[in-house]
């Protein structure tokens, strides 16, 4: 098996506009960074913020298979709200450790989910408009991968389900890394930047799957359709 770095699938990755605006976007904190002086606490919310982001989408591409299959009826129907609270527990679970982390202890976790995501929009200056970029390359992922390259018909609303997961404990390993490296070098910037370096190198690996995913699918379309191609 190909490494997700290889770099011929990273030269056709980053051929496709779609990732390379997905790229940009990771890269927004560094902006975030040396515009408005962010930290490690904005930058982690923003992560926290982007895992809530992810399990909206994520409910609505379960949905959507309902389209492909109607038989998927049942399914959605019982791990919907099932993700929407496992999912939710988890989130606030992960969100009441990092505003742990970062208050030193002081957390707003008795006031629920809502008095994190309050929290979180206001640890840095700016976080709405990152939040809306996050929430936009979603939004275009959606719309021209899973709807109109016809994704929800391949795909399973169990198999949808699990997918965040791996996102939440990538990350939540990285915040710990993130913090053993600045308290390590005793530069907490040096921290902040290797919490960014991490995230973009997730990202760009997200971007590869992305990207064997399509080729998969346009090798699919030449073996079916071989004339056309």
């Amino acid at each position: 098996m190909k490494s997700f770095l290889d770099p011929d699938l990273i030269a056709r990755t980053y051929r496709d506009p779609i990732a390379v605006a997905v790229l940009l976007v990771d890269l927004l904190p560094i902006l975030a960074v040396l515009v408005f002086g962010w930290g490690a606490t904005p930058l982690v919310a923003l992560y926290w913020l982007e895992n809530l982001v992810i399990g909206t989408f994520t409910v609505l591409r379960m949905v959507a298979t309902l389209a492909g299959n109607i038989v998927n009826l049942f399914t959605v129907l019982f791990i919907v709200p099932f993700f929407t609270l496992h999912y939710g527990m988890f989130c606030f679970g992960h969100g009441v450790f990092i505003q742990a982390l970062a208050t030193s202890g002081s957390t707003t976790g008795s006031s629920g989910m809502p008095g994190l995501v309050y929290w979180a929009l206001s640890s840095g200056q700016g976080m709405v408009w990152f939040v809306a970029a996050i929430i936009a390359i979603n939004l275009v992922i959606y719309f021209t991968d899973f709807l109109m390259k016809g994704e929800f018909r391949e795909t399973q609303p169990i198999v949808e389900m699990f997918a965040p997961y791996g996102r939440i404990v990538t990350l939540h390993v990285a915040i710990i890394l993130g913090a053993v490296f600045a308290i390590a070098t005793n530069e907490p910037l040096l921290g902040v930047v290797f919490l960014i370096f991490l995230r973009v190198v997730f990202g760009v690996i997200v971007s590869a799957m992305r990207q064997r995913k399509l080729d998969r699918a346009s090798h699919a379309l030449m073996k079916e359709f071989p004339s056309t191609a």
